[in-house]
């Protein structure tokens, strides 16, 4: 059965990675294809089958994942017609499959960087919930429970109204998870809210600053001319989408690719200074690589440095109920020891 949706990045990458291997090995890509059809998990073997049928029908290999639709993204697609036409079939679904295992790479860091935030974060509550359920058998002088969080949070029905509202808070997110999710792809608030974020907002503006040289490179190495170079660095990082007509206006009235670049007023000043340097010495694609490795390097730290924010905010919200829960037991005990002084 088919599953909507595109194939996950570590699944495509080790899938183009063991076809470029293939290909270059001199096997013919369909049964290069078959071999690979039976490798990757069932889910998707759908979109394989659609792929397998256009290389039987004799289409190259792009135009026959387009016939899976959206299982392979954009992006891939048009390098791999872009190695197609240069003849650098093997090379490009290389270059591809290291980009993608690249971004499944940083993308794991980052949320291994996440677990032991999340991790004392839920033991915090879980500390609450206890001190909670177990408040009830403390007792004042004149037999009331003692409520030490306050808001008449205390023993079993405390407990329950407590793990009702984590519940609460726990649906809500789930609920609006898939809304944020469609919002984060499409650049809409979520994203918006991220770039603007201290930490977060540099690291994702390097992650596509890198995304957009990657491409770049990848066109560079196939041929392509600058409209279609640029399109297909667009494709990666929409973000930096830079209007192709407008470009090619440009440089039919004579501006060179750096200026046209610097005249769409889009990318970030060290893209142009290096497409210039690269067009000056015909080494653009190398020039882009090396940039791309430049920005993904600031991207990964900026996300650790994000994480690690987050590891502080987790610590400090631990310490600020560590505060409060002795601020209320030393009150609520203070009290305790007025009441019994008052004369009778």
């Amino acid at each position: 059965m088919r599953r909507s949706g595109r194939i996950p990045d570590r699944v495509l990458a080790d899938l183009l990675g063991r076809l470029a291997v293939a290909i270059g090995a001199g096997i013919d890509p369909r049964r290069a294809w078959a071999v690979e059809s039976a490798r990757v998990p069932r889910a998707w073997r759908g979109p394989m089958a659609s792929v397998a049928a256009g290389l039987a029908d004799g289409a190259g290999l792009a135009d026959a994942l387009d016939r899976a639709g959206d299982a392979f993204p954009l992006v891939v697609r048009g390098t791999i017609r872009a190695g197609d036409r240069a003849g650098r079939d093997a090379e490009t679904l290389r270059d591809v499959a290291a980009a993608l295992a690249e971004t499944v790479r940083a993308r794991r860091e980052f949320v291994a960087s996440l677990v032991g935030p999340a991790v004392r974060l839920a033991a915090a509550l879980a500390v609450v919930g206890v001190l909670i359920g177990v408040s009830a058998a403390a007792r004042t002088v004149d037999g009331r429970p003692v409520d030490v969080l306050g808001p008449g949070l205390s023993g079993t029905r405390g407990l329950l109204g407590y793990c009702g509202l984590l519940v609460g808070i726990a649906a809500l997110a789930a609920a609006s998870g898939p809304r944020a999710l469609q919002s984060w792809r499409e650049r809409g608030v979520v994203r918006s809210v991220a770039n603007r974020l201290p930490l977060l907002g540099p690291a994702l503006r390097a992650s596509e600053a890198a995304s957009w040289c990657r491409a770049a490179a990848l066109a560079g190495h196939a041929g392509l001319d600058p409209g279609s170079l640029v399109a297909l660095a667009s494709l990666a990082a929409p973000g930096l989408a830079i209007d192709v007509e407008r470009l090619g206006s440009r440089l039919r009235r004579g501006a060179g690719f750096d200026e046209a670049l610097r005249a769409a007023n889009v990318l970030p000043e060290q893209i142009v200074a290096e497409v210039a340097l690269g067009e000056s010495t015909g080494m653009l694609p190398e020039m882009l690589e090396r940039l791309a490795r430049r920005y993904g390097q600031e991207s990964r730290e900026g996300f650790m440095a994000a994480a690690r924010a987050v590891e502080w905010a987790a610590w400090a919200a631990v310490a600020g109920l560590v505060a409060v829960l002795a601020w209320r037991v030393m009150t609520v005990y203070v009290g305790m020891i007025e009441d019994a002084a008052r004369p009778l």
